[in-house]
Parts: C-alpha cells; sequence; structure tokens
C-alpha cells in the first residue's frame, strides 16, 4: 500500500480511514492565519455505505487504498443489488445499491466502470455523458422566452431533468452525470 500527503488527498479517491476503505466525496483546504493547513474531507464507507468527515494536517501520512477499475455493462437490478457484466469474458458482478451513486442514470447495456477492493465490486463510476429518452415532457408556455427558459422533463428511468422548451415526448438527450445538466438533443 502506498501513502500520500493529506494536502494531495482528491475527490474520487480511495483511503483507509481507520482500517477500513473510504471513497473521498469533498475535500475543503484551509489555511488558518494561525497553526498549520488541514484538509478537511467527507467520505463514504464502501464496506458499510455510511458517511463521515475527518480533518488531516496537510503534512500527515495517509494511505491509499489499492482499488482497480473494470468496464462493465449494467444488466439488471436484483434486489438491493445492481448486476453487471464483463463484455469479453461474460463474467458477472454484483454491487450494493447502496455504494452507487445516480441510480437513476444506470440503463441496461450502459457500459460503466466497476471499481474493485480486494477481488469486491465496491462502486461504479458512470460515463460522463449519457443518452435518455423522454417520457413525459408539459408543454410550452407562450410567452415564456426570457433568458433561455426551461422546463423539467422525466427520463425513461424516472430521472427529472431541466431541458429546453423544444424538446418533445419521444426524443432521446444527452446528460452530464456529474452536473445533472442538458448537453444535447440525439438526432
Amino acid at each position: 500500500m502506498s501513502n500520500v500527503n493529506a494536502g494531495n488527498i482528491t475527490k474520487g479517491n480511495y483511503i483507509i480511514f481507520k482500517g477500513a476503505p473510504v471513497q473521498v466525496n469533498k475535500t475543503e483546504f484551509m489555511s488558518p492565519g494561525k497553526g498549520s493547513p488541514v484538509m478537511r474531507i467527507k467520505f463514504k464507507n464502501i464496506q458499510t455505505g455510511s458517511a463521515g468527515e475527518y480533518t488531516y494536517k496537510t503534512s500527515e501520512q495517509v494511505e491509499i487504498a489499492e482499488v482497480s477499475k473494470k468496464e462493465m455493462q449494467y444488466l439488471y437490478r436484483d434486489g438491493n443489488e445492481l448486476v453487471f457484466m464483463d463484455p469479453k469474458s461474460y463474467d458477472q458482478a454484483s454491487v450494493p445499491v447502496a455504494l452507487v451513486e445516480k441510480l437513476g442514470y444506470l440503463i441496461p447495456n450502459l457500459k460503466c466502470w466497476v471499481v474493485w477492493y480486494k477481488e469486491k465490486a465496491i462502486g461504479v463510476v458512470l460515463p460522463s455523458h449519457v443518452t435518455m429518452k423522454v417520457i413525459e415532457s408539459p408543454n410550452e408556455v407562450a410567452g415564456n422566452r426570457i433568458n433561455a427558459p426551461k422546463k423539467t422533463v422525466k427520463l425513461e428511468t424516472g430521472v427529472e431533468a431541466q431541458v429546453p422548451l423544444f424538446i418533445k415526448v419521444g426524443e432521446s438527450i444527452t446528460l452530464d452525470t456529474e452536473t445533472d445538466a442538458y448537453l444535447s438533443r440525439v438526432q
């Protein structure tokens, strides 16, 4: 296992906290007028799904968890687990639902990166963009045309998104999975 200075921890890193692997969800560097600078992190325990936060001095050494990523295809949800398949070897792996954020972007056959720790699937990294079909959309309101107006539509997985007024039911749109922002209409 390798170590890194706490000041170099970034969002998305996997570290060992009190003997358990955690995923860093947010980092905040603080340099008070007096004393040494600190790095405040918010994390999610990848074994239990519980969240927490901790403050490190930036000079402290933090152990990095040895994780690997493997491209897999999402198949289906089985109770409290999501099932993925390796398209090359056809091996299947299950990931607990509690460890996956933004479930609404998982559509069948979507290629994702499954994160592994000690031969166990512990999380999913979604692609940066995903294309989904609009299933519900309110009609446009006449006169509402100032400052690029938006409307809320419902997508095939039940997720709601803010899109331009010209989007209609049955059209496919591309969304950014990180910010939930509308990117484009798919022709």
